[in-house]
């Protein structure tokens, strides 16, 4: 978390959370990457509390979320369930001392368990699941209508990570000129409603939950309108970049290659693919090349950085110079 978010969070802010959703003092902390994540308990039951800074995040956005949340839930997507405060909000705004907020949300915690990327259970079957239950939500999301009074949440461009300049570094000019250009294209892609809605976005292996059977989805928190390949894009690209970091003589492409035939076996069950799909998802495994080097650049100071991200940005920033994707389809 930045240093200016964490110095305003206070066990005060905490103790408000707590009173708000009507919880017991008992946590875990989970993360802090760009939410503080915990969690909690209330009447002997787990759930997962989110508080996030009203820079990362405004109250509406957060609202828009949790709409379309709770919409999926009751189409019977396996995704949380969120929980009102006790004054029947689904979010708790909580003013810090420097006058800015933390939104607090409150949701039931996934069954299932984590799957590592050397598990036995990262497996064709797990892909083909996780395929499965992308195309679930994109062919549900199609027929969404947001509740009343809730505003539209944000489309991809219109996220602050792509805003280049303000995070990498003016010196590397062409790290900067090619993101320009690939943003420019993709924004040239046709826009239907077969191909284009609103995706959870950041789908890779840390945000589920398996029981053997099922898929779990949560931290919807990257949400946004975007085209329903870039959902594809981003399993592919964290699945292959956590299972072989280092990238061996192919290892990635060979990988990536059965993944993706069990994964789209699973994805075509529930939802048609566009001709030129093979076409977007390269273009958007650029993609989060940009954001993921342009993240990194604004959450860890250069002095922060350990070793393992440093050549990560190494690696990443030699693919943007070159325009080429993490893996050749």
């Amino acid at each position: 978390m930045e240093k200016r978010v964490a110095d305003v969070f206070t066990d005060e802010i905490m103790k408000t959370a707590f009173q708000q959703f009507s919880i017991q003092k008992e946590m875990q902390k989970l993360g802090d990457f760009e939410n503080y994540v915990y969690e909690v308990v209330k009447n002997k039951q787990s759930y997962i509390l989110r508080l996030t800074h009203s820079s990362h995040r405004s109250q509406e956005s957060i609202c828009s979320e949790l709409d379309w949340i709770n919409y999926l839930h009751n189409c019977g997507m396996n995704v949380p369930k969120v929980y009102e405060t006790v004054k029947g909000k689904l979010v708790a705004a909580i003013r810090a001392r420097d006058g800015s907020y933390f939104f607090g949300s409150l949701f039931s915690k996934a069954p299932g368990s984590p799957v590592k990327v050397n598990d036995e259970n990262f497996s064709k079957k797990l892909f083909y699941q996780w395929g499965s239950t992308i195309g679930k939500i994109h062919s549900a999301t199609k027929e969404y209508h947001r509740g009343e009074g809730v505003k539209e949440r944000l489309h991809w461009n219109e996220d602050e990570l792509l805003a280049i300049e303000r995070y990498i570094p003016k010196e590397e000019e062409l790290v900067i000129s090619n993101a320009k250009k690939l943003i420019a294209n993709i924004e040239r892609l046709e826009r239907t409603a077969d191909q284009y809605g609103l995706i959870h976005s950041d789908l890779h292996q840390g945000n589920f939950f398996y029981d053997g059977k099922d898929i779990h989805v949560f931290d919807f928190d990257d949400c946004c309108f975007h085209w329903f390949c870039s959902d594809i894009a981003i399993p592919i690209y964290y699945a292959t970049l956590f299972r072989y970091p280092d990238n061996k003589k192919g290892e990635r492409d060979a990988f990536a290659s059965i993944f993706l035939e069990s994964f789209i076996a699973g994805y075509t069950t529930e939802n048609n693919l566009p001709d030129d799909w093979i076409k977007q998802v390269l273009l958007f495994l650029r993609l989060r090349d940009v954001t993921l080097y342009s993240v990194f650049h604004k959450k860890i100071a250069t002095e922060d950085r350990s070793e393992r991200v440093k050549a990560l940005l190494k690696e990443i920033r030699a693919r943007i110079e070159r325009n080429e994707p993490l893996i050749k389809l």
